[in-house]
């Protein structure tokens, strides 16, 4: 019996187009959790009475169902943006502080953005979500309000 290998050399510039797709994939699939969570959290719940109930109710029952804490710190310009901060975020709690793994937390934080603009958008707000990382294993949400 033989077996046969092919190799196959990436370079840098289609390594970076797969880590997008993969990134990508993951903040879909989190889109698609959220919006499943979204509806049965929601099942026995009163109607919101505007965007900020909504978010009030992402940052602390949303969140702790999910990561059993809640936000520790939401802001907003009351122009359509929220920052959602969590200090201890769990996904990033077992990484190294490095510096050098700060690349590799946005594989981590895609998903969990799909899960938030998942939820809003099951709950009729449109929305962009984009994380950043300073330092671990803290990190932002911040979501943009997509006004129709």
């Amino acid at each position: 019996m033989t077996a046969s290998y092919r190799f196959t050399i990436c370079s840098p510039q289609s390594r970076v187009q797969e880590n997008g797709r993969c990134i990508t994939k993951l903040e879909n699939m989190g889109f698609r959790v959220g919006q499943g969570l979204i509806e049965r959290f929601t099942k026995d719940t009163a109607r919101f009475k505007d965007e900020l109930d909504i978010m009030k109710f992402i940052c602390k029952d949303f969140w702790t169902t999910v990561f059993k804490k809640q936000i520790d710190n939401l802001r907003t310009n009351h122009q359509g943006i929220y920052v959602l901060q969590d200090n201890k975020f769990r996904l990033l709690t077992q990484m190294s502080a490095g510096k050098q793994y700060l690349e590799h937390a946005s594989k981590y934080l895609a998903f969990t953005c799909g899960l938030i603009r998942g939820g809003l958008s099951n709950l009729g707000i449109k929305s962009i979500v984009t994380a950043e990382v300073s330092s671990m294993p803290a990190c932002k949400f911040q979501v943009m309000i997509q006004k129709l």
